[in-house]
């Protein structure tokens, strides 16, 4: 099967990448695929749903049909897993449709939490995390965000949002959110010791880890962590923690066991399965379902083991 040829039998947001990420296409050629996103498929149909308040589906971090009562249930159509997904699909930050957007977001959005400007962040590092990379990659000033998250850093190096209600161990799924935040930051043109010294102590937490196992007895931590998703969300899984460190370039021995672990889940064909669909309503038909191959799992589990194999 011709792999490459079935991920590019595709959006624009996921075709772009595979022609930069595992073809090494020209650079215009890259670019004018790119430049697709904010006119056709996934990221035409997203934008389309921001209102002229600047939010998606009512709402910041929860849309605003939302049943208060029930604060575990997970939703994925307001503004702030919108912008990820945005991010994702690599709308061109210098797009007049993104310049629309993030500028009705600059100034209209708020934070349910204490009312606060979208780009200051709130108090969840999970959720800062996030909003920290979709700032730096639409080059935004979210300086106080970044305060927020430099001094919530726990002793263990990593992050937890239950920190505020008393949690001193620092959490997979927070730590990964907050070291792709920094690392975005960085590379945003915002690099400075406080950053990298918090980063590094982050993703040292998760090495320790190896990015699924307790440090305390080596035991999974959590067996969804070794099943491969798309969207994360604000979810740590194996690929999530591995992009993560394919994209800062750091290679490192304890990382290898994820990535044997990875490249294991390939099939005869080549493809790789979206084995966890994390629940919840959507703006997006992604096209792909739990238990069936997947392209946005196989274009990022490829890129990181051709990135891991080149060392």
């Amino acid at each position: 099967m011709d792999v490459v040829a079935w991920l590019l039998d595709s959006d624009p947001g996921l075709r772009w990448q595979v022609l930069a990420d595992l073809t090494d296409a020209p650079q215009g050629e890259v670019a004018a695929e790119r430049a697709r996103v904010a006119t056709t498929g996934w990221g035409a149909q997203l934008l389309a749903e921001q209102a002229d308040d600047g939010r998606w589906d009512g709402g910041t971090y929860r849309p605003g049909w939302v049943d208060e009562s029930r604060p575990f249930f997970d939703a994925w159509t307001a503004t702030h897993f919108a912008l990820q997904q945005l991010a994702d699909l690599g709308l061109d930050p210098h797009s007049p449709q993104a310049a629309h957007a993030l500028a009705l977001v600059r100034e209209h959005v708020r934070w349910e939490h204490e009312g606060e400007p979208f780009f200051d962040g709130e108090v969840e590092p999970c959720i800062d995390g996030v909003a920290l990379r979709t700032a730096a990659y639409f080059e935004q000033d979210a300086s106080p965000m970044v305060s927020t998250l430099l001094a919530g850093r726990l002793p263990d190096g990593g992050w937890n949002c239950w920190a505020e209600h008393g949690a001193s161990v620092s959490s997979f799924h927070s730590t990964v959110c907050v070291v792709e935040g920094l690392l975005a930051w960085q590379r945003a043109g915002h690099d400075d010791a406080d950053v990298r010294a918090a980063r590094h102590s982050g993703e040292e937490y998760l090495l320790d880890r190896g990015l699924f196992r307790r440090r305390s007895d080596g035991t999974v931590a959590d067996p969804r962590m070794t099943m491969l998703s798309y969207p994360v969300r604000w979810y740590h899984d194996v690929l999530r923690g591995l992009e993560h460190f394919r994209l800062a370039d750091r290679r490192d021995p304890r990382l290898a066991e994820a990535v044997e672990l990875v490249r294991g889940k390939a099939d005869e064909r080549g493809l790789w399965t979206l084995e966890l669909h994390h629940e919840g309503p959507t703006l997006l038909d992604l096209g792909e379902s739990e238990g069936f191959p997947s392209r946005w799992v196989t274009l990022r589990a490829l890129r990181v083991l051709r990135w891991w194999d080149a060392a």
